[in-house]
C-alpha cells in the first residue's frame, strides 16, 4: 500500500477562526493525524497481542516491530478492518428490520 496523502480544505472564514486559537494549522492538522495514527496502533496491538495468545492455534512468535505485527494479524482470516465490519453490521440490521 502506498503512502496516502490528504488534503483538507478550510475556507477562510474557518482559517480566522482557528487562527484565534492555533499559532500553525497545518501543524495542529498534521500533530491531530499523528496522534490519531498513535490511538489506533496502540489499541489494534492490545486487542491483537491478547487475540494471538488466547489463540491455542497460534504458536508463532508474535511480532516485536509494526509493520511484521500488521502483516500478520492483516492475513490472518479473523481479521476485518472497519469498513467490513460496518458492513456486516449494517447487513445484520437490514435482515433484522426485514
Amino acid at each position: 500500500m502506498a503512502d496516502l496523502i490528504i488534503t483538507v480544505t478550510i475556507n477562510d472564514t474557518d482559517q480566522k477562526c482557528l487562527k484565534s486559537d492555533l499559532a500553525d494549522i497545518n501543524s495542529w492538522v498534521q500533530n491531530a493525524v499523528t496522534g490519531k495514527v498513535n490511538n489506533c496502533w496502540k489499541r489494534f496491538q492490545r486487542q491483537w497481542t491478547q487475540k494471538l495468545m488466547d489463540d491455542s492455534s497460534f504458536t508463532d512468535p508474535i511480532p516485536s516491530n509494526k509493520t511484521d505485527f500488521c502483516e500478520l494479524v492483516m492475513a490472518r482470516p479473523d481479521y476485518k478492518d472497519r469498513a467490513t465490519k460496518d458492513a456486516e453490521e449494517q447487513a445484520r440490521l437490514d435482515a433484522m428490520a426485514g
